[in-house]
């Protein structure tokens, strides 16, 4: 296992695995304050399929690393104004309940049809992504209504993080830029707020485990705090309509993703 005596930092390829590491990074980062997600779509495969790391390690040092990053990109958004502090607090108190009941139902759950009808939804998502709609300039009132339907989602938004490793903000924004008809900018600079107490949660469980490999998201995390403030400076003076379309994208590219995860898992007898 990697961890502290196996880092990459320590290993005999320390030299372009600590460059490819902090590539991964500064990649995650722009990703994350582009699109107001932790960056684990990128960072999780980088480490294990670049940098050889175990599944449960890349997954818990991905928490780990998605920390100072999404701290970073909430710099440019809340200095823009962009985050709307009592959503986040309701769809934090579901995600950090979600992620606690999601490591209960890892055994219980049928991760293949949930990976498949997970995949579905992002497609339908994405397609009403691609279509005009409007959002509302303001922040409205919260409602009891509105207020279950957030931690409701938050619920969602933990459980699927821990079964299937997405990120939080794939589903957390085109919930809030569908159910409240919030702008983008202000769905992800929230999204971005409620990562960072879930992505604490995660790695203290996760280094419970020694699922963490501290040195790997430190470089993580030191390759993408300028670029998650840079991806967070663009995306605020993006208009929705190409901020819709270009996440609109990346929910496919992550619905494909699931998607021959499933197929490679199949291939190799993988029983979920």
């Amino acid at each position: 296992m990697w961890l502290w005596e196996d880092s990459p930092v320590n290993s005999p390829s320390a030299g372009p695995r600590f460059q490819t590491i902090l590539f991964v990074g500064i990649a995650a980062g722009f990703l994350s304050g582009m699109f107001g997600v932790g960056g684990g779509i990128l960072i999780v495969p980088g480490l294990v399929l670049v940098a050889k790391m175990d599944q449960r390690v890349a997954h818990g040092t991905s928490l780990a690393a998605v920390l100072p990053i999404s701290a970073s990109s909430l710099v440019s958004y809340w200095a823009h104004d962009h985050v709307d502090w009592r959503v986040g607090a309701c769809l934090a108190v579901g995600a950090l309940a979600g992620a606690v009941l999601g490591t209960k139902l890892l055994h219980v759950l049928p991760h293949r049809t949930l990976a498949i009808a997970f995949s579905g939804i992002l497609v339908v998502t994405a397609i009403k992504l691609f279509l005009p709609f409007t959002s509302l300039p303001v922040r409205e009132v919260l409602t009891v209504g509105s207020i279950a339907a957030l931690v409701a989602i938050g619920v969602a938004t933990g459980i699927l993080a821990g079964l299937l490793g997405v990120g939080g903000g794939i589903v957390m924004v085109p919930a809030m830029m569908m159910l409240l008809q919030m702008p983008s900018a202000l769905a992800k600079g929230t999204s971005v707020a409620v990562i960072i107490p879930t992505s604490i949660m995660g790695t203290y469980r996760n280094r419970k485990s020694l699922n963490v490999d501290f040195r790997a998201a430190a470089t993580l995390g030191l390759g993408g705090i300028f670029s998650a403030i840079a991806g967070g400076w663009i995306s605020a003076r993006m208009s929705d309509t190409v901020s819709n379309v270009l996440f609109a994208t990346l929910l496919l590219v992550v619905a494909v993703r699931l998607i021959l995860q499933i197929r490679a898992d199949d291939k190799a007898g993988v029983v979920h």
